[in-house]
């Protein structure tokens, strides 16, 4: 086990250098940043109804966490692309290769979020005001981030098992919108239909923005959530919850799907991409 995640270590921290060197990559760690940025200095002196709350300063943190549950569709898409590939299948050939094949997308995926996330939070803070950051804001936004991670990567290779084509992964995206759409990211959930409240709350996104909503926005803030309180307790409960069920059932979900990689399957899959671009 020590050799798998030396091995998964040192396999993370190459693809996670390789994103910052390779052109297209480097592109995808800045621009979506950079777009939330924008939309965030439009709306910087905008109020949020009679709260006196600027919706800019509602923003930062919410869309911070929408951020780092959107990990999980990362992950996804690289198991599945390279799943496509054969990448996958030559790690299940070689001895630990799975355990540090999927150390190393941990780290590379972590790794990578955290840039992002770092990309989009200082010049962040340096555009919105009326933040009420402190020594236990840190400390906030390190245990809800840790908890989130734990919480939807899991969830995330359990998805990327499910795909055999990473055209098929358009099949995620439109879910995860609708889901983001009504988690209170754009617009405090207290403003939807209470029947759509509920379903946001299954789901990790609106937990992670509330998180984090809860570390950087002043006491005042808690009135436009629900039951005006900032649910640590719940918060804990709920990606706790998802962190338990992604850990049970992602490894066995990835066991059988390694089982059924062979040379014949990749070459099937690579055929018929072969006849689509035909």
């Amino acid at each position: 086990m020590n050799t798998a995640l030396r091995a998964g270590w040192a396999r993370g921290l190459i693809e996670l250098r390789q994103s910052f060197t390779n052109g297209g990559e480097l592109v995808s760690h800045f621009l979506w940043p950079g777009l939330t940025l924008a939309a965030m200095f439009f709306l910087r002196n905008t109020e949020f109804g009679s709260s006196g709350l600027l919706l800019g300063t509602l923003l930062l943190p919410s869309i911070l966490g929408m951020n780092a549950a959107l990990g999980l569709v990362s992950m996804s898409q690289l198991l599945t692309a390279d799943r496509e590939d054969g990448t996958l299948l030559r790690a299940k050939a070689t001895p630990h290769g799975m355990p540090g094949y999927l150390i190393g997308k941990v780290v590379s995926v972590s790794g990578g979020l955290l840039a992002d996330l770092a990309i989009f939070l200082i010049p962040g803070l340096l555009l919105v005001g009326g933040l009420d950051i402190g020594a236990g804001s840190w400390l906030s936004l390190a245990w809800v981030l840790a908890l989130g991670m734990v919480a939807t990567l899991p969830i995330g290779a359990i998805l990327g098992s499910a795909f055999t084509s990473a055209r098929s992964q358009g099949v995620l995206q439109l879910p995860v919108l609708g889901v983001i759409a009504i988690s209170g990211i754009f617009y405090p959930i207290t403003a939807l239909p209470e029947w759509l409240q509920w379903i946001a709350q299954v789901f990790p996104i609106y937990w992670l923005g509330l998180g984090m909503r809860s570390a950087l926005l002043p006491d005042a803030a808690v009135g436009v959530e629900i039951g005006e309180s900032w649910r640590h307790l719940e918060t804990v409960g709920v990606l706790g919850a998802w962190a338990v069920l992604g850990l049970l059932v992602a490894p066995v979900v990835l066991r059988r799907m390694a089982r059924g990689e062979s040379g014949s399957t990749v070459a099937e899959r690579r055929d018929k991409a072969l006849q689509r671009i035909g």
